[in-house]
């Protein structure tokens, strides 16, 4: 029998997600990549949301899980058609975003 998640359950998997995707932006721009104010096709981030995706011990998010929660954060996503990308989304990360994400980062290292 499959039951419909409750409330509580879909906010602890928001913010779980929400940490990852912070901490793969980071982490993203500990290797001196250029994240801020940029367009980026989504396969120049896969390697952080897998790393991500490991530290934080859940399975490697989808495109569209990545894409639908960035733009939740404020990531400026655009979808490109299948034919042109396997990973057919480019992002624009603001600036406050990818200060927040490098913050999340170097304090989630500080506490390992």
């Amino acid at each position: 029998m499959n039951s419909q998640p409750q409330l509580f359950e879909l906010k602890t998997e928001n913010a779980e997600i929400e940490k990852v995707l912070l901490y793969a932006l980071g982490d993203f721009q500990s290797r001196k990549k250029v994240l801020a104010e940029r367009e980026l096709a989504l396969d120049r981030l896969r390697g952080a949301f897998k790393r991500a995706a490991e530290k934080f011990g859940i399975a490697e998010l989808t495109d569209e899980k990545i894409a639908e929660n960035l733009e939740k954060l404020g990531t400026k996503v655009v979808r490109l058609q299948s034919f042109i990308a396997k990973h057919p989304f480019r992002m624009t990360v603001s600036n406050d975003l990818a200060l927040r994400a490098k913050e999340f980062y170097k304090q989630t290292l500080e506490n390992d």
